[in-house]
């Protein structure tokens, strides 16, 4: 199964693989089987492979890079930039010359010569995002970024970042619980043709029921950190999950395979990108492809999930700060 990456755009797998925990992002990790993962997905159908320059350093670019590197002809690869690491966090770095030097260590670390889908990760406050989105307009004139996506925009920056460059992918969290998006900016990406990347399909992995008020978090899971995953509001949410996990039963599925099913029917437009780093996990999301959902079981997804989705934020105050409005 195959969409559009934006208008006029190559075609993509409807859904595409996150590769952001195969280098800590949720504890530890084992990088044989995260490789071994990435190829039995390219093998499986999916093109569309997402990772940032800040995942794990560089460390998941340059796994992406040497295990792909043979096979770069059948992947699109989409990498994002535009913040760094410091020792309080990740911060805003969107000048030009910040996403120059960007680009070029990307590019060796991706052992490419091109970026598919090159994204601005975060909105620089003290840089125009007209001069963000030139410099990126820059690379694409020079060949070394094929198409040019934003993350996590408000409709309005996404409307200034368009009139100079038309944008082709907007890249958002988007799930059955978090369902912002249908608000404003997916109306605004639908006004101008982009597709919707919707990351964190899978509640980062509470919509799987992987995770119980038990569940002690590994040292460097970054759900240690967000409200959302912990105390009053976890215990709010694996009720969501619980009744997500009922639903599943009645249709002979898993809890994974019906939030990534649901996704699916909101649009050719939306491409979920959920994240693995283990094979079993990526075949029983890539079952959600052959997974029909009548207009009952959406009836009762929707009854399983409150009107205002998952109780807590979904990153804690530095994360949030960092997100365009």
């Amino acid at each position: 199964m195959h969409t559009t990456l934006g208008p006029g755009g190559p075609a993509v797998s409807r859904l595409g693989l996150g590769c952001m925990s195969m280098t800590g992002s949720y504890g530890r990790t084992d990088p044989d089987e995260a490789a071994a993962t990435v190829l039995e997905a390219l093998e499986s159908g999916v093109t569309m492979f997402d990772t940032g320059d800040f995942y794990g350093d560089g460390a998941n670019e340059e796994l992406l890079g040497r295990t792909l590197a043979p096979h770069r002809g059948r992947a699109l690869l989409a990498t994002k930039t535009g913040v760094r690491r410091t020792a309080e966090g990740l911060v805003p770095a969107g000048s030009p010359d910040d996403l120059r030097r960007a680009c070029e260590a990307s590019l060796r670390r991706l052992r490419t010569d091109h970026i598919d889908l090159y994204y601005l990760a975060r909105i620089d406050p003290a840089v125009p995002v007209e001069e963000s989105v030139g410099a990126l307009v820059d690379l694409v004139d020079q060949g070394k970024v094929g198409r040019i996506g934003l993350s996590e925009v408000s409709a309005a920056t996404l409307a200034r970042a368009h009139a100079v460059h038309p944008i082709s992918a907007v890249q958002t969290e988007y799930s059955l619980w978090e369902r912002h998006v249908e608000n404003d900016v997916l109306p605004a990406i639908r006004s101008i043709g982009a597709t919707l990347v919707a990351y964190s399909p899978l509640g980062r992995g509470l919509l799987t029921g992987a995770v119980r008020a038990t569940t002690r978090y590994e040292p460097g899971d970054f759900r240690a950190t967000a409200p959302r995953y912990n105390g009053d509001d976890l215990a709010s949410n694996l009720a969501v999950v619980d009744a997500i996990t009922r639903v599943a039963a009645a249709k002979g599925a898993t809890p994974a395979r019906i939030a990534l099913a649901w996704l699916l029917t909101r649009g050719s437009d939306v491409v979920p990108i959920p994240g693995s780093s283990r094979r079993p996990h990526l075949r029983d999301n890539l079952a959600a492809l052959d997974l029909r959902l009548s207009a009952t079981d959406l009836g009762d997804i929707d009854d399983a999930v409150p009107a205002t989705g998952a109780r807590g934020a979904r990153y804690g105050d530095h994360g949030t700060a960092l997100i365009d409005r």
